[in-house]
């Protein structure tokens, strides 16, 4: 799962939880806009409707008749009871203590710890999430060895692999003697194929340096560091030769490991011997 991937889920987890809180405490609080009515007065309205007495339906002329005829004579109606009263209950306390500022600070809170949650939960799944495989920072299949050393051949002595962020460049094989007590196994491995893959990135501060065709070395234009077509510092302000990654090959396919950058050669490593073989591309400090 890409980070992409994770920030969506993420994000979807946060609104829906905050609109069940808002939901939730629109409810109990009975907040429902301007001229709504509590349960209160609700209920209030409804005892007062219930102990309202029953108005009397109306008399013809003969029952008008028999009550005078009954007045004249002495006897008496019987009077209306009055209707009981409706037993008094108490108000709900979450109806009328919550204040429009309470509501808010509420859902606030509610809205804080929903979005602290998720992405607590992101996070916790992006740990256990294994690492993406096949772009850079994990292990790139480059492609065919020969169709590679087409390529540098092609590239007039430097081939660039975009998805690896990675120059590939050719390494002599009379060299190898002089790399093995200079490199780790790792990157042994690819020059002993006759392949270097140099990290594009100069370890100065970090430009991104271009090939030079010309001296046939990689020239930094940011600070004018300078290194061979392998990648060994010959001048400049930088501290080291170019970084470079492991590789592998199995079945005539070359694989770039770029999840570990290993540090370039120290400054004077030189398993090479190569000079610039025409004019710099890029004005570079003396060679220290």
């Amino acid at each position: 799962m890409n980070a992409t991937s994770i920030i969506v889920i993420a994000i979807a987890v946060v609104v829906v939880l905050g609109m069940i809180a808002f939901i939730t405490l629109a409810r109990r609080s009975d907040v429902r806009g301007a001229g709504a009515l509590s349960a209160e007065t609700r209920q209030r309205d409804r005892a007062a409707r219930a102990a309202k007495p029953v108005e009397a339906p109306a008399r013809n002329a003969a029952e008008a008749e028999a009550e005078g005829v009954a007045a004249r004579t002495g006897t008496s109606l019987v009077p209306t009871q009055p209707a009981p009263l409706a037993p008094w209950v108490p108000p709900d306390p979450e109806a009328i203590g919550v204040s429009r500022r309470m509501f808010f600070n509420r859902a606030t809170v509610s809205l804080m710890s929903a979005g602290i949650g998720a992405f607590t939960a992101a996070s916790f799944v992006a740990f256990l999430w294994p690492f993406q495989t096949g772009g850079f920072g994990g292990r790139v299949a480059v492609g065919n060895l020969d169709d590679i050393r087409a390529g540098i051949t092609a590239g007039s002595g430097f081939f660039y692999a975009p998805e690896a962020r990675t120059w590939l460049t050719s390494y002599p094989s009379d060299a190898i003697p002089k790399a093995e007590a200079v490199y780790s196994e790792p990157i042994l491995v690819g020059m002993r194929a006759g392949i270097v893959a140099l990290y594009q990135k100069c370890p100065h501060l970090g430009c991104r340096v271009p090939q030079c065709v010309s001296s046939q070395w990689f020239e930094c234009p940011c600070h004018g560091s300078q290194y061979n077509r392998v990648g060994e510092k010959k001048a400049g302000p930088a501290p080291r030769g170019m970084d470079r990654f492991a590789m592998t090959v199995s079945g005539g396919s070359l694989t770039v490991d770029t999840g570990t950058v290993i540090q370039g050669p120290p400054i004077g490593t030189n398993t090479t011997g190569q000079e610039a073989e025409g004019p710099h591309c890029i004005g570079g400090g003396s060679e220290h």
